[in-house]
Formats: structure tokens, C-alpha cells, sequence
């Protein structure tokens, strides 16, 4: 059941770039075991934060990287081309055997389109191991955000930094609910909360 929506910070939409609260990343964290393993499929840019701090627990990343790849993601599927999803798996990086425990989507998933969205939520959850988390940000206050992906990376207490690549804007998607849990299918809901950039930020358990 989704639980209802918390607010962290009161700020309009578009503020300045910087750190931004995210209680629900600190969760994510707060839940790392300490006596297992863990995979993390980070979906963004290689980040020395975020490595240098997934590497203070029993972790290996395998990044993915998709910014550079969302034209293609989008795109129609080519008559000779095998579907999107396979698609998808050449995006994402090479299975070696072991279940993904954590996803760190970013906010990737505004650029996705929804049958994209929907098909890489399927691979991802043929990958993860039951009660993975899924962490992302969506645009959410305003109609419009970035024409591209930002950078983010863990922070001080909790806290997310986030640089903007772009001051070009373009149409947000605002997922609904509804969306999400078509796109998610395999994945329920955890924690919704909206931050003090207007965007709202999910937690989803496998």
C-alpha cells in the first residue's frame, strides 16, 4: 500500500543547485546489512561519493550509466532489432551471477518513456533479489524540469548533491501513481516523500 505523502522542505521548484535532504536515500543506507554482501546497480555516471560510500559496506557496484543512452532507449525498436528489452539488457551492465540487493535510480526515470520505463523494471526485478530496494527522484511541483538528467551524489547526513547539466527545460512526465505501479509491477512501494526541490522521492522494495 503506498503510504501518504510527506514533505521534508518547503522550496519552489527549480531552486539553487546544492545539497538536498533526502531522508528516504538515508534510509536506503540505514538498511544496508552489515554481515552480507550487497550489489548495488547504480543507473547514473560513475560518482567517487557514491562509490567511497557503498565501499565503507560489503559491496560491489556495477554502473550502468543510462543518461548517455536514453536516445536510444526511446527510440522505435528497428524491425531487425530483437525487442526492447533485449535492448535494455545491452544497457545495463553484464550479469555475473549474483542478485542486484540496490538500484539507485536517480531521476533517470523522467526520461524514460513508459513502455521503456515498464521494460526496464522488468529486467532490473529479473535481476534482484527478493526485498532489493529501488531508490529514485520524480518530477513532481512543476510541469517542467531539466532537458536532461542531473548528477547526483550521496552527501553529508543524508543528504543528496545534486549538480544540473543543463538550464534548457522541457515537458516533466509527473508519473502517477498508477503509472508507477504499471511500470513497477514486480516492486511495491515503501516510502513516498516530496523534497524541497519539488521532486518526490520513492523507495520501492522487490
Amino acid at each position: 500500500m503506498v503510504q501518504p505523502l510527506t514533505r521534508s522542505a518547503v522550496a519552489a521548484p527549480g531552486s539553487a543547485p546544492g545539497p538536498l535532504r533526502a531522508p528516504l536515500f538515508a534510509e536506503l543506507i540505514r538498511r544496508i546489512p552489515l554481515d552480507r554482501r550487497q550489489v548495488v546497480l547504480d543507473l547514473g555516471p560513475v560518482r567517487p561519493e557514491t562509490v567511497s560510500l557503498f565501499s565503507a559496506y560489503r559491496c560491489r557496484m556495477e554502473i550502468a550509466d543510462l543518461a548517455p543512452q536514453l536516445a536510444r532507449l526511446n527510440a522505435p525498436i528497428g524491425e531487425d532489432e530483437p525487442g526492447l528489452e533485449a535492448r535494455i539488457a545491452e544497457a545495463l551492465p553484464a550479469e555475473r551471477g549474483e542478485p542486484v540487493d540496490i538500484v539507485l535510480g536517480w531521476d533517470l526515470f523522467n526520461y524514460l518513456e513508459r513502455p521503456v520505463l515498464t521494460a526496464l523494471m522488468d529486467v532490473i526485478a529479473s535481476r534482484c533479489r527478493p526485498g532489493s530496494l529501488v531508490h529514485f527522484l520524480l518530477a513532481y511541483s512543476s510541469p517542467r524540469m531539466a532537458a536532461v538528467p542531473g548528477r547526483f551524489a550521496p552527501g553529508a547526513e543524508g543528504q543528496l548533491l545534486h549538480e544540473p547539466q543543463t538550464r534548457e527545460e522541457k515537458a516533466a512526465p509527473r508519473y502517477s501513481p498508477e503509472d508507477l505501479a504499471h511500470c513497477l509491477q514486480d516492486f511495491q512501494v515503501v516510502r513516498a516523500m516530496l523534497l524541497k526541490n519539488g521532486m518526490q522521492e520513492f523507495l520501492y522494495r522487490a
